[in-house]
């Protein structure tokens, strides 16, 4: 015991109450050691990159939270994303359907790519689509896979062009969105904004409409959309709504020409307060007596068609 007691006390400082002192625990080795190579972009705290790898590793969760892979029904659409090398897993051909030039790619495609093809009765392909009007062909496709709003504007640095950007505020139809991603295709838009909360998403309804361009251009999700669009307008981008009793004649859409974000609001309430607030400007579109609105996909069709007119006018497309 006696020699137990001198081993202690040759372990403390003298003048020191208690513990053991003696050495550095291997803490001065550990302060002399370097910290390795600096990591990737993506994996650095507070980097711009490491936030987008977050936020599109929540939404990946989130979409396998949700469900399995969905069916995309009828021709056009069906052959539209299998030309746009659309992520897919499955063709479904229905048994004795009379093969026009759409079925025949369809099917060739989706052979040269190794994609199953999968010949089912048409009862059967009429309860895989829910009853959709499917024409005999469906492509089975896993869950739509989001951009991060940052992507929107390094896609339009990538043409050179000022930045065209639709933003929907409340819009839950989700043929209205894919209506809306088929025309911001159409007239050069670099991409689709949506809130995360009470807006459709990119489903197989979307995708049928969109007739596969959701596969070309970026659908971008925002956690909070008024923050997103102060921060398009922080970038330079002008913020303009479609609102019945806009401050500005469609006929004087002179922004058309400048970086821009078009806000499309649900076709009962409009724009929300908050969204309406962050706008530059609301547009209104010149009708008719007697018709109060337009549908949402209508509406921003209109305006989308006008802004690219203009664009082409002044020479910036």
């Amino acid at each position: 015991m006696a020699g137990n007691s001198q081993r202690r006390g040759a372990m403390r400082k003298p003048g020191s109450k208690k513990g053991a002192v003696v050495g550095s625990g291997g803490q001065r080795r550990r302060g002399l050691e370097g910290k390795g190579p600096t990591p990737k972009a993506e994996n650095r705290p507070g980097h711009a990159a490491n936030r987008r790898a977050n936020a599109t590793a929540k939404r990946s969760a989130k979409t396998q939270d949700k469900g399995s892979n969905e069916l995309v029904a009828g021709r056009n659409p069906v052959v539209e994303l299998l030309r746009a090398n659309a992520p897919a897993t499955g063709l479904y051909v229905a048994l004795g359907i009379e093969a026009d030039d759409r079925v025949a790619e369809s099917v060739r495609l989706a052979a040269d790519r190794g994609i199953s093809v999968l010949e089912v009765s048409r009862p059967e392909l009429d309860r895989l689509t829910s009853g959709a009007m499917h024409q005999g062909l469906a492509l089975q496709v896993p869950p739509f896979e989001y951009a991060h709003p940052d992507e929107l504007l390094e896609a339009a640095a990538s043409t050179g062009e000022p930045p065209l950007i639709v933003a929907l505020d409340g819009v839950t139809d989700p043929r209205n969105l894919g209506a809306v991603v088929r025309s911001a295709a159409a007239f050069g838009a670099n991409g689709v904004l949506l809130p995360q909360r009470r807006s459709a998403g990119m489903t197989a309804v979307a995708w049928r409409t969109s007739a596969g361009t959701a596969a070309k251009l970026p659908v971008a999700v925002a956690v909070n959309l008024t923050r997103q669009l102060r921060a398009f307008a922080d970038q330079g981008l002008m913020i303009i709504g479609l609102d019945a009793d806009g401050t500005m004649e469609f006929d004087n859409l002179d922004l058309a020409t400048s970086p821009l974000v078009i806000v499309v609001g649900s076709e009962g309430r409009g724009l929300t307060r908050l969204v309406r607030e962050a706008c530059d400007a609301t547009v209104s579109i010149p009708m008719s007596a007697g018709v109060e609105s337009l549908n949402a996909s209508v509406a921003a069709g209109v305006v989308l068609a006008e802004v690219a007119r203009r664009r082409r006018a002044a020479g910036r497309i």
